[in-house]
């Protein structure tokens, strides 16, 4: 997606110097009601904020197929684009923002969560000024960019009464779903080894992504968080050290700011290990996890379509067919857990503490290769 507005760095270091603070304090008034969105069966009321890409051409269609949720506001530093989206969906008069006038959400009943996606830099600002605004929030990831802006967010969320959910769609991802359920259930044996490999070819050297201002990183901040997600989600474990390596030619125009490639092995309590890589000069999808009695791969594993699962012995034995039925829109899948879990009060399954996570272990990534060292993880 392309960015419509920079974020205001200062304005931004102030939102999260103030969300840090308001921990254990007081709710504001505008804050003490019960969780937004009533009763009654009625849809939730969404505001999409950034029309890029994601927002507007996979997020915004995916609310056909909710049961909980709607689309009932927009917001974008785009006039035009934002005009002609809320006619598109016959939103109401009221249902297009600006960044310059965001704030005003809090005035709109019918906003009961947002969901930012923006570049990596704006996530913290406009979760902590939606959360001010009383709404609840899902969150693209990466949650952030650093550690101290996640806990920010964590600590706004906290003192407005209000539910973070972090944008994991892989976790409603049918076959990604299989696959956890077919380790959980040992059907593998013992988890020995785990292979995460997930990159693309980043073509042009223009895109925010590969401005560290906007982005924070690269490929480990944008396809590596898959990488590090399936690691995570098919062993059940958290990863006790991380050994890095970054592999990046400075003197392509596109990687001036950001890595290309970077490669981590992760060591579990179990003793299980896992080898992962990002890339930015590359395709590869794929998820692969071997144990004492059997394995499972997914190859594409994480796309919004079209992924492949294979369970065998020592090779892809036997191909797992495609899961069917209602339910199977990876993207309604989370819009909806989000909704229900406004109006239940329930912690949604990917909270803002799952971001915080692999935040942490990010940064021990990047610290491992730029040290040359293992980083041991708390």
């Amino acid at each position: 997606m392309t960015p419509d507005l920079g974020p205001d760095l200062g304005r931004r270091d102030l939102l999260l110097a103030a969300a840090a603070a308001t921990v254990g304090a007081p709710l504001a008034a505008q804050t003490r009601r019960a969780p937004a969105g009533g009763g009654g069966g009625r849809k939730l009321g969404y505001a999409i904020v950034g029309l890029g890409n994601y927002g507007l051409n996979v997020i915004i269609p995916c609310f056909a197929d909710c049961e909980h949720s709607r689309l009932v506001a927009v917001v974008s530093g785009d006039p035009a684009k934002a005009a002609r989206v809320a006619a598109e969906h016959k939103l109401g008069p009221n249902a297009v923002y600006s960044y310059a006038d965001y704030d005003r959400i809090r005035d709109n009943p019918d906003i009961d969560i947002v969901y930012v996606c923006l570049p990596n830099s704006m996530h913290a600002e406009y979760t902590i000024r939606a959360f001010r605004a009383g709404k609840h929030v899902l969150c693209e990831k990466p949650m952030a960019v650093s550690v101290r802006e996640c806990e920010a967010m964590i600590a706004a969320g906290r003192a407005a009464n209000r539910r973070l959910m972090i944008g994991y769609r892989c976790h409603f991802e049918p076959f990604n779903l299989e696959a956890r359920r077919i380790v959980r259930a040992g059907e593998v044996g013992r988890v020995r080894y785990v292979r995460s490999e997930h990159g693309f070819v980043m073509r042009d050297p223009s895109v925010w992504r590969l401005k560290r201002a906007l982005s924070g990183g690269g490929s480990l901040m944008d396809i590596g968080i898959y990488a590090l997600q399936a690691a995570r989600y098919m062993t059940g474990e958290e990863p006790v050290s991380v050994s890095a390596v970054e592999r990046t030619d400075r003197s392509d125009p596109r990687f001036r700011e950001v890595e290309d490639q970077i490669a981590w092995d992760m060591a579990f309590p179990s003793g299980a290990i896992a080898g992962c890589h990002s890339m930015y000069s590359a395709n590869q999808n794929r998820v692969f996890l071997a144990g004492s009695e059997g394995r499972v791969e997914l190859e594409p594993a994480t796309r919004y379509d079209g992924n492949r699962m294979w369970t065998g012995k020592d090779g892809r034995e036997k191909p797992v067919a495609p899961p069917s039925g209602p339910g199977r829109n990876q993207f309604a899948g989370q819009l909806d857990h989000m909704a229900r879990c406004a109006l239940s009060g329930a912690e949604p399954i990917v909270s803002g503490e799952e971001g915080l996570r692999d935040m942490r272990i990010i940064e021990a990534i990047y610290r491992s290769a730029r040290e040359g060292r293992t980083v041991k993880l708390a």
